[in-house]
């Protein structure tokens, strides 16, 4: 995953608010991923608007010393198609 580039929540996918952080829902695939983790959701969140993934988890205020527990959870949403590069086209 290249945390340079812009990411985005998938178009096929929807987030249901939860109090342990949130469900994701990709309508495409028909997976769920849960985010137990609040900070991860505002990243996840934030990921549309910030110029990359990188900046996602910087804008959040997760310390450099955490931030790599939230690229390797971001690379697993990519991975499993949860989230996608802007430029990626819709399925």
């Amino acid at each position: 995953m290249d945390l340079g580039r812009a990411w985005a929540l998938s178009p096929r996918v929807a987030v249901r608010p939860e109090p342990f952080g949130a469900l994701l829902y990709d309508f495409g695939t028909r997976k769920l991923s849960f985010l137990k983790n609040l900070t991860l959701v505002r990243i996840v969140d934030d990921l549309a608007a910030a110029d990359s993934a990188d900046d996602a988890i910087a804008r959040c205020g997760v310390a450099e010393s955490d931030s790599a527990i939230y690229r390797r959870a971001l690379e697993s949403l990519a991975r499993s198609g949860m989230i996608v590069t802007r430029d990626t086209p819709s399925a």
